[in-house]
């Protein structure tokens, strides 16, 4: 069985190479997607998630850049740059996947177009 770390890779090379079978192969059936703060579903489950998805590789120029990376147990933690959608040169993403036997049961988003802030402990 892959790591939670792998899974999270395997979503990410999937996204940028808009591939929706291999995107989805690394979700849950019931996975469910939300705004971090405002606790907004954006969809639940798997036919939402391919019809979601599929729209937003439609694009070409879509591309997901890591910058950061933190694995906790079950839970990794991605920062990353998204380019190449409409209407929004950059968007800032911090991404929190839950994931469990293998695959993607919750992914939790905070995304904005302002530049993060980088704060050192």
């Amino acid at each position: 069985m892959l790591t939670p770390t792998q899974v999270a890779e395997n979503q990410l090379l999937a996204y940028n190479a808009h591939d929706i079978n291999a995107f989805c192969a690394c979700f849950d059936d019931y996975v469910k997607v939300e705004l971090l703060v405002e606790g907004e579903v954006l969809f639940e489950g798997m036919d939402a998630l391919r019809i979601a998805y599929t729209e937003r590789f439609s694009n070409p120029n879509l591309h997901a850049k890591l910058v950061n990376r933190i694995a906790l147990g079950r839970v990794v933690i991605d920062e990353e740059e998204v380019t190449g959608l409409p209407d929004i040169d950059t968007l800032y993403v911090v991404a929190i996947y839950e994931i469990d036997e293998g695959l993607i049961r919750r992914v939790r988003f905070e995304r904005t177009n302002e530049l993060p802030k980088i704060i050192l402990a």
